[in-house]
């Protein structure tokens, strides 16, 4: 079977960003299948063209690259100009490339135009993928405001949902949004994975980050920014420091539009226990991740990030963490039926320096929490059988 699948942020472990996409398709390759995957480069992933439209290969993978660089620090006006380009620009693809079956994974939403393109021109099955909800998201952040942009883009999620023959949501929560928006089409909701090989590989070597000393820490890796609720970080290392108890840190790994701000209040505030370190290899990651009392996965308290499945969430469980997350959501109902992790309001900075301290004090909770945490990755997360399971759907379309 030929699959194309339409995907903006495309990275191989070697990046520092989400690796879904990769670890599907390299599964269906070595399945016998030929996988093309459309993507522009995302600044977090190892994607280098040399050309503005550019192939590579990854482990069987072809990879069509169009160059327009996607950076969390670019301007609205700057990020919309990279989506059009991109919907443009992989249109042609879409017309052009060969495939049985095409999957358009959203958000943003204007991933939906070379499917549709593909879909009513090329007359190809169409796969819908649900990452982020939009344009919901974007409306609830106060990002679209305008009524006329904002009818426009309900009609044209609606009518990516019409077309499609299989809508794939990355949360339960994801699963039950779009089923009210779209009674008749059919939904599945396949999570992001645990990449049990890399994450819970003991050999991995912890590397040496400036300021952390030898002390316990929590961390958080993904973006930096209002959305992921970063600031709520600074502000628990701002309680830990309060309650003596700065030998815990908060460590952030990774970059955005609060990565300065952050780290000049925390200067300011004389918080060494608060460290952001920046970018990494996803392969440098995970001896921190392993080797941390907890992964924090922060988001605002909005509705619609309690459908959030961030990449973080897997990570940890792979890597044999507990997790402490903020959401009202599917992840807080998984938390709590598994015993692998906690929850907090977004806003209670004290209570989240409380729950790290009970960690850090704890190492016999933490050891015992480990061995929930791997079995509910291999049970219920495995990238082998996930990647198998959406396949599994798109051959019997």
């Amino acid at each position: 079977m030929k699959i194309v699948y339409f995907y903006q942020y495309f990275s191989t472990p070697n990046g520092s960003w989400g690796t879904r996409v990769y670890d599907f398709t390299s599964e269906w390759v070595k399945q016998g299948h030929e996988v093309t995957v459309v993507s522009s480069v995302y600044i977090k992933s190892d994607l280098k063209p040399d050309r503005f439209l550019d192939t590579r290969y990854y482990d069987g993978i072809r990879v069509k690259i169009i160059n327009t660089v996607i950076d969390n620090r670019q301007s609205k006006i700057r990020r919309i100009w990279t989506f059009l380009v991109y919907a443009v620009f992989s249109s042609f693809y879409a017309l052009s490339l060969k495939a049985d079956v095409v999957v358009a994974s959203s958000g943003p939403i204007t991933v939906g135009l070379p499917g549709l393109v593909s879909h009513y021109l090329r007359n190809r099955k169409l796969v819908f993928e649900v990452r982020d909800l939009w344009p919901e998201g974007a409306i609830e952040l106060g990002i679209i405001r305008s009524p006329i942009i904002i009818k426009l883009s309900r009609w044209f999620e609606k009518r990516c949902y019409k077309a499609a023959s299989l809508i794939v949501c990355l949360s339960p929560g994801m699963k039950e949004y779009v089923e009210r928006k779209c009674r008749q089409a059919r939904v599945v909701s396949i999570t992001n994975t645990a990449d049990l090989e890399l994450f819970n590989n003991t050999n991995k070597i912890v590397i040496d980050i400036p300021g952390l000393n030898g002390r316990k820490y929590a961390i958080y890796s993904g973006n930096i920014g209002k959305v992921n609720n970063s600031l709520f970080l600074l502000e628990a290392a701002a309680e830990l420091f309060n309650l003596s108890r700065n030998d815990i840190v908060i460590l952030l790994i990774g970059d955005g539009q609060q990565s300065e701000e952050l780290s000049n209040k925390a200067k300011l505030l004389g918080l060494d226990n608060f460290i952001i370190h920046g970018l990494i290899p996803k392969t440098d990651l995970v001896g921190l991740i392993q080797n941390s009392i907890a992964s924090i996965v922060p988001l605002l308290d909005l509705p619609v990030l309690d459908t959030s499945s961030p990449n973080k969430f897997f990570e940890a469980l792979a890597a044999g963490v507990p997790v402490i997350q903020t959401t009202k959501g599917w992840m807080k109902d998984f938390l709590n039926e598994h015993g692998v992790g906690f929850t907090v309001d977004s806003g209670d900075t004290r209570g989240l320096a409380e729950l790290l301290i009970m960690l850090s004090d704890s190492p016999d909770l933490i050891m015992s929490m480990k061995e929930k945490t791997l079995r509910v990755a291999k049970e219920k997360f495995d990238k082998r059988v996930l990647a198998g399971e959406m396949l599994n759907y798109i051959i019997r379309l």
